[in-house]
């Protein structure tokens, strides 16, 4: 395995403990889906870590789940002027009103484990 792959595994193998820690405290059979946030400038390359996924949860309550990845947009706030406003792309990350190159990102960084649907006892 590519170095990135490996990291997206490490990545999901995190992510497995977490929705197994969810699944046991509702005391599911099987987790049926997960859906996580991703920014763009989160680190993680969402094709790959659709495929440690399906590696990682093999043999888990998560094993046969879907992987539902929701991409997050880039989000800056000026620090010279203020405002907030999306950034135009990854590679521009400068104020759209002002120019200012001081416009830190807001959102877009995340890696967040939004929704988690269990199949628990009793359920068709």
């Amino acid at each position: 395995m590519r170095s990135s792959t490996m990291h997206e595994l490490s990545v999901c193998q995190g992510l497995l403990r977490e929705v197994e820690a969810v699944a046991r405290d509702h005391s599911a059979e099987r987790v049926l889906s997960v859906v996580l946030r991703i920014g763009p400038l989160a680190g993680v390359e969402p094709m790959l870590l659709e495929q440690a996924f399906t590696l990682a949860s093999a043999g888990t309550l998560v094993a046969g789940s879907k992987l539902v990845i929701e991409q997050a947009a880039l989000r800056l706030q000026c620090t010279e002027c203020g405002q907030q406003a999306q950034a135009p792309s990854t590679n521009c990350l400068t104020c759209p009103a002002c120019g200012s190159c001081r416009a830190p990102g807001l959102e877009g960084v995340e890696l967040l484990l939004t929704r988690v649907e269990l199949q628990t006892q009793g359920a068709c």
